[in-house]
C-alpha cells in the first residue's frame, strides 16, 4: 500500500518537473516553438516557427525580429545576430 502511494508521488513529480520544463510539452506538439533554419555570414538567423496546439503561434517581436510571413504551417522570422559579450 504504501509503495503504490510512493510510487505514485514520484510519477506525478516526474510529471509535474517534465511539464514545468515544457520540453515534454513542445515534444508533444502543445506549446508551439522555434528552429533556426538558416544563419547568415553576419550571423543573422532566419527562424521557423510553428503553432502549438494549447497556444498560437509564438512571436519573436520582443527578440527584435521582423515577420517575414506564412508559408505553409510555418511563419518565418529573420532575427538580428545575438550580442556576444
Amino acid at each position: 500500500m504504501v509503495t503504490r502511494i510512493i510510487l505514485t508521488a514520484l510519477v506525478l513529480i516526474g510529471l509535474m518537473f517534465g511539464i514545468k520544463d515544457s520540453r515534454v510539452l513542445r515534444a508533444a506538439g502543445l506549446m508551439g516553438s522555434c528552429t533556426a533554419v538558416q544563419t547568415v555570414a553576419d550571423g543573422t538567423q532566419l527562424e521557423a516557427c510553428r503553432a502549438g496546439k494549447l497556444e498560437g503561434m509564438p512571436s519573436l517581436v520582443r527578440a527584435g525580429c521582423t515577420d517575414l510571413g506564412l508559408a505553409g504551417d510555418r511563419e518565418y522570422w529573420k532575427c538580428p545576430a545575438p550580442v556576444s559579450p
